[in-house]
């Protein structure tokens, strides 16, 4: 038997637990929700408001993504390059995200997981090993994205066993090439010979002091050369002439840390550095010094949210482009 004060009770339960149903269903909701959690958690460098902007799900004939691993942007060209690994191709987009063209078996592409572009244009593209090609390579299209030829990595340590995972090239021309788990980069010359290794040294927590394995690397503006390690869960910096600057990141599953970082972009405009944490499913981003900021993202199917993200970039407009990989799907942010 109920007593009359209690209906107003029962009627107050029930109306909260279906305002938290209701909320759960409508992703945009959620999205909003989430994003304004996270700026209010943070410092004064957050932006007040992150947007998706475009979802890039499929080439100009239809034909879906799948499990895209690398998102580069040409800033000459301001052209969108997309490694489409489930499909064994490479996109290109205009920078308003329209489809232009596929490039695939028939260019030489095969197994595409890397992307960078030299300063004439150059399309270098690291690709794992596979049946016709036993040994990892770098292979180079030329600006009419052309094929022109293929690097196989040799002269140093491990050369043999090298499989490269993403490049970075600076003004010179150099070649700053990631290998899967290899301690350090290896650096190339102009013409693709082996030039030297750049490895920094780390500990994790009381472990012992060891060379640190690089997934990924990237170059900014003035020159500075960014070294991340998934294991180490930090950021290595170094200047043009390959002097140690300072070092950032802290391994950890929480917020503000990183449990298995992927990828990295270099926002020079907004001068941030953006991080793609691939078990967290979001993206954090540090001052250019190397404070942290705030982060987005979380594991989901909506606007606003990854699914094991692999990549980051970042456009000539400043926007955000995540290779959002078991969603099938990059999306175009934009963070004011």
């Amino acid at each position: 038997m109920l007593f009359k004060w209690q209906y107003p009770l029962i009627i107050g339960i029930v109306a909260l637990l279906w305002m938290s149903f209701d909320i759960s269903s409508q992703p945009g909701l959620m999205h909003l929700l989430h994003a304004q959690e996270a700026v209010r958690s943070t410092n004064d460098f957050v932006p007040s408001k992150i947007t998706c902007l475009q979802v890039i799900r499929e080439d100009y004939e239809g034909l879906r993504l799948s499990y895209p691993c690398k998102v580069l942007v040409d800033s000459v060209k301001k052209e969108i390059y997309i490694a489409d690994s489930g499909n064994s191709r490479i996109l290109v987009y205009t920078h308003d995200f329209y489809p232009l063209l596929s490039i695939g078996k028939s260019d030489g592409v095969e197994a595409p997981v890397g992307l960078a572009v030299d300063p004439e244009g150059y399309l270098f593209i690291a690709q794992s090993p596979t049946r016709k090609h036993k040994k990892g390579r770098i292979s180079v299209l030329n600006p009419c994205l052309r094929w022109k030829k293929d690097i196989f990595l040799q002269g140093f340590e491990g050369a043999d066993n090298f499989n490269p995972t993403d490049i970075a090239i600076n003004d010179k021309g150099y070649l700053y090439v990631t290998g899967t788990a290899y301690r350090g980069v290896v650096v190339l010359d102009k013409l693709g010979t082996f030039s030297h290794l750049l490895t920094p040294t780390d500990r994790l927590g009381k472990a012992p002091v060891e060379k640190a394995t690089i997934c990924d690397v990237e170059i900014g503006n003035r020159g500075h050369i960014y070294l991340l390690s998934e294991d180490m869960g930090r950021i290595y910096v170094y200047d043009p002439d390959e002097r140690f600057l300072f070092k950032f990141g802290q391994k950890g599953g929480g917020s503000g840390k990183l449990s298995r970082p992927r990828g990295m972009a270099v926002d020079s405009r907004n001068k941030r550095v953006y991080v793609i944490d691939y078990m967290r499913h979001t993206a954090s981003a540090y001052s250019d010094d190397g404070r942290f900021l705030f982060e987005f993202g979380g594991k989901g199917w909506a606007k606003g949210w990854f699914q094991y993200p692999n990549d980051i970039a970042v456009d000539t407009l400043g926007n955000v482009l995540v290779a959002d990989t078991f969603n099938n799907r990059v999306q175009v942010l934009n963070i004011r």
